[in-house]
């Protein structure tokens, strides 16, 4: 018996399976203007949620849209919320609010009904700061709710969206080339910050476009850097930023001439560079990094965030909850349910205000209007030392171990 299913699944299944992944990998490398990665993420995550990609399955038809209702017609903008917390950035001194709605990594982030919906919730309800990338692939969802918001009355100048590069596009003459596709995409004429999105291909291995210049991993990064401070130059970005880059990674790009220079140089090697054709008088200061900012992050993390703040570069914090796929786990964690208790607040808004208590700028991600609001509110109160080393003691806790906090990319 056991082998006559073993005989059906290796001769029948087997190869459909065979056949059925390299489809989808066909697929997900089928537009070179569109990361591999992307493509994965918006059919993967849905799917690991319980949802069909809309992506595959069309949008606003299945339950994530359904999560996100329409704005009613007669909403006007809600006043700013209470108390709210601004970072000021290096560079331009533009405040950042340290509260925004993360675009990324759940089911309503990749159903573009929802999405429009979500930004102008968010934005209507106070909400200022919204946090996208390229690799989401929702920049036009994104800029109809943007827009959305602001026939409704939002002005644009209190408006702060980030949108990120993918390493893919990383090269001095790509980055030129495609960061305006995103500016096309959002409908925007610039866009407050844009960010490295991480230091290195996921997958390993050179980005194509500073492969077929011979730059080195670092050079590459340099170049992109040298870019993006270009297009800050005329106006295209505000602010220029990283995510997920660990030390060594933020000390390559200190090294390049700043802003002020004479000229722009490689500080490798005292010459010209040959990839930057223009008298490009220094590069634009790190404004922000965003990381993984959670009690559990590893303590190669707190380094980072110790370094940025002695550069005077903010910190923005994703995944404060825990993780997209792992926030649920907070809830039985004792120490921070008898906050929640003391408080009368949840968990999640414990886990905010620990993370702007340190510092941190935080874009929790939600499609859900009520949550939106419970996130805005943690203005609302205060965490005292001794709730604040409580919840720092779980770094060394066995519930550490329940979420999973990825560790900073060795150096190339």
């Amino acid at each position: 018996m056991i082998g006559s299913i073993l005989k059906v699944v290796f001769a029948r299944l087997l190869p459909l399976l065979v056949v059925g992944v390299a489809i989808f990998v066909g697929w997900c490398n089928l537009d070179e203007s569109v990361p591999w990665e992307g493509r994965l993420f918006v059919v993967l995550i849905p799917l690991l949620k319980g949802y069909l990609p809309p992506i595959l399955f069309g949008h606003g038809r299945l339950g994530a849209a359904k999560e996100t209702p329409p704005v009613p017609e007669d909403w006007v903008p809600r006043p700013r919320p209470e108390g709210e917390l601004f970072a000021t950035l290096a560079g331009t001194g533009d405040r950042m609010p340290r509260n925004g709605l993360g675009m990324c990594c759940r089911p309503t982030a990749y159903d573009d009904v929802s999405v429009e919906r979500s930004i102008e919730w968010f934005l209507l309800m106070g909400g200022r700061h919204i946090d996208g990338a390229h690799l989401y692939l929702n920049h036009a969802a994104i800029g109809r709710g943007v827009a959305n918001a602001m026939a409704r009355g939002v002005p644009r100048e209190e408006i702060f969206l980030t949108t990120k590069i993918w390493p893919a596009d990383f090269g001095y003459h790509r980055t030129l080339e495609k960061v305006p596709t995103y500016l096309r995409e959002l409908n925007l004429d610039y866009v407050d910050m844009l960010l490295m999105h991480f230091p290195a291909a996921m997958a390993g291995g050179m980005p194509r476009y500073c492969k077929a210049d011979g730059r080195t991993m670092k050079e590459c990064r340099q170049d992109t850097w040298k870019a993006l401070s270009e297009l800050r130059a005329r106006g295209l970005i505000r602010n220029v930023g990283v995510s997920n880059f660990a030390t060594h990674h933020l000390e390559e790009l200190l090294e390049l001439p700043q802003e002020g220079s004479a000229n722009d140089t490689d500080s490798s090697t005292n010459t010209t560079s040959t990839t930057n054709t223009t008298n490009f008088a220094g590069v634009a200061p790190i404004s922000n990094n965003q990381i993984s900012w959670s009690p559990w992050v590893p303590k190669e993390w707190l380094e980072t965030v110790e370094f940025c703040r002695a550069n005077h570069i903010a910190i923005t914090g994703y995944s404060s909850l825990g993780g997209s796929l792992e926030h649920h786990k907070a809830l039985t964690i004792d120490t921070l349910t008898d906050l929640a208790a003391k408080h009368d607040r949840s968990v999640a808004q414990i886990m905010l205000r620990w993370a702007l208590q340190t510092g941190a700028t935080i874009i929790p991600g939600t499609g859900n209007p009520a949550y939106m609001a419970e996130n805005l509110s943690v203005y609302g109160f205060v965490l005292s030392d001794r709730d604040m080393d409580s919840i720092e003691a779980l770094r060394e806790s066995d519930d550490a171990k329940k979420f999973f906090t990825m560790k900073p990319i060795p150096n190339e």
